[in-house]
């Protein structure tokens, strides 16, 4: 019922197009959307995940998972991030994915809805630790579409494989454009 919901919502109301589609025949993958501008980011992720039926986990800043809502963030498939203090999140990423037969996470690049001058690292850090692809998605509000890319396997050139990621979503406008570091 919520994916007839969200299709109707999202591609009839919103007028959303959804051009490609998350790889059916890889068990694991990391997936990165950008440009992440808004607290709308995240309903349109829960909402192109049911629509595509894919069981996509995300993360999320660890105070978004306490209080009297955090019970939902968990039921939704998500895992906190502690920010204030230096963890070692690439390596706990790469345990995660290593104990699953199939596993995908959802993470933005930025890190944060905030404006910011580059993308961090540690997803293709996670990808690489892991062995697995990186799924690229656009949510780019200008033109209301969310694109997905192929599947991308990062190489041993990360100055290289940045900048093919970065070209990837380079003039993509968020939901809020000055936030955006693209």
């Amino acid at each position: 019922m919520f994916r007839i919901f969200s299709k109707f919502i999202f591609l009839t109301v919103a007028k959303f197009k959804i051009i490609g589609d998350f790889p059916n025949d890889i068990k694991k993958y990391l997936v990165i959307a950008a440009p992440h501008t808004s607290w709308w980011d995240f309903p349109i992720g829960l909402v192109l995940r049911s629509i595509l039926r894919k069981d996509i986990r995300f993360i999320g800043k660890e105070s978004l998972f306490k209080g009297p809502l955090g019970f939902i963030f968990y039921a939704l498939g998500g895992y906190p991030v502690n920010r204030s203090e230096r963890t070692n999140m690439v390596d706990s990423m790469i345990n995660i994915f290593n104990i699953h037969d199939k596993f995908a996470v959802a993470m933005s690049p930025e890190g944060t809805r905030k404006k910011v001058d580059k993308f961090k690292t540690g997803f293709y850090f996670i990808a690489k630790g892991a062995k697995v692809p990186i799924i690229m998605v656009q949510f780019n509000f200008g033109d209301k579409k969310v694109v997905i890319s192929d599947p991308f396997y990062p190489t041993d050139d990360m100055e290289k494989d940045m900048q093919y990621i970065w070209n990837y979503f380079k003039g993509v406008k968020g939901k809020i454009p000055e936030n955006s570091v693209l």
